[in-house]
């Protein structure tokens, strides 16, 4: 398998070879192995209790390969990032001399774990979403270092677009984004003017897109900015608050709160009416598979969404089980060898 260059990493590997990030009975196996000059060559197993996409399995075999004392004779065999698996499958195995690698199931499995979930969530997306640009949006909602992971897992699932240079670093691509209501605010509440702002100062390969919800009116900001910007600006992005019901949707009696159906509506059939059937619509706030099944299935005309917190939302949880030790079969009960003909060794 290709690998992207996880170079990102290499400032923890001494502590990665320390147990820094490990769970401390496995630093101490580790440790009793090495004291005991014991080597027993095992097969450890690795597996999940759900449905999902797997990823992870090249970043997990580069800090195995680089947080051990040595690397020879280790064998990591996966399935291919991208890959779906079933509940029990075998998704990865790692076969060599336990000693070397003892101390590092903690760290190999929260690899798995975090990217096999973002990838798994964002291809549930994917799948609803057709040839619409699916953007992820999710970084500020954890931790910044987790970024440049999270950002591969969402490619690996499905994603067009990501929003940090960090997420996208992994494969070579940049952050994108639109205006934030934050500059917004700094130009007095005057969405036109934060535009105007944006295109003097940003690189003219950098997609324009208006936020447009700052006044509530997302008919009339979409049509002020257009008017403005005319052929510079390529979409505008709606972000209606949940607990809001927009102005045009006021105006024709209706009580449809946040982006709903109707709201982008109103907003493709304004900017059609007024020429500016260029302008592309981004949808964001409160999305997942069942909202945009219920969009696509009404045939809501947007372009791309932006989604963030759900694709934080669920877990994937892999267990690892030694099932073979020196060749023989030894586990504990209820678990036994499960080979899977899809693995294939990963060379880093």
């Amino acid at each position: 398998m290709k690998y992207p260059d996880f170079k990102h990493l290499n400032y923890c590997f001494d502590r990665l070879k320390k147990g820094y990030y490990s769970d401390k009975y496995f630093v101490r196996t580790g440790d009793i192995l090495i004291k005991e000059k014991k080597h027993p060559r095992v097969l450890m197993q690795i597996f999940a209790k759900k449905n999902g996409i797997f990823c992870g399995g090249m970043e997990a075999t580069y800090v195995i390969k680089n947080s051990v004392s040595k690397s020879d004779g280790l064998s990591i065999k996966a399935l291919k990032d991208g890959e779906p698996f079933s509940p029990w499958e075998t998704v990865m195995t790692i076969e060599g001399d336990y000693s070397l690698f003892a101390h590092l199931e903690t760290v190999y499995l929260g690899i798995l774990a975090r990217r096999s979930a973002v990838a798994t969530l964002v291809r549930k997306c994917r799948e609803k979403l057709h040839n619409k640009e699916l953007l992820f949006f999710s970084s500020r909602f954890d931790h910044f270092l987790n970024q440049e992971g999270d950002g591969y897992a969402a490619f690996i699932g499905g994603a067009d677009g990501v929003s940090t240079d960090a997420n996208g670093i992994l494969i070579g691509k940049k952050g994108i984004g639109t205006i934030p209501h934050g500059l917004i605010a700094a130009y007095n509440g005057n969405t036109v003017d934060a535009s105007l702002a944006f295109d003097r100062c940003v690189p003219k390969d950098v997609r324009r897109i208006a936020l447009v919800d700052f006044d509530n009116d997302c008919v009339k900001t979409s049509l002020e900015v257009a008017k403005t910007l005319k052929k510079k600006l390529w979409g505008v992005r709606l972000d209606t608050a949940e607990n809001l019901v927009d102005a045009s949707i006021e105006r024709i009696g209706l009580k449809e709160k946040g982006v709903g159906p109707q709201l982008v509506r109103n907003v493709r059939n304004a900017l059609d009416k007024e020429g500016f059937d260029y302008v592309k619509i981004v949808i964001s706030g409160g999305f997942n598979p069942e909202k945009i099944d219920q969009f696509v299935k009404l045939n809501v005309p947007f372009d791309a969404i932006g989604i963030g917190s759900y694709f934080f939302s669920e877990r994937i949880d892999f267990t690892a089980d030694v099932v073979m030790v020196d060749g023989k079969p030894c586990a504990k009960v209820g678990r036994k060898y499960n080979p899977n003909d899809r693995l294939k060794t990963i060379s880093i």
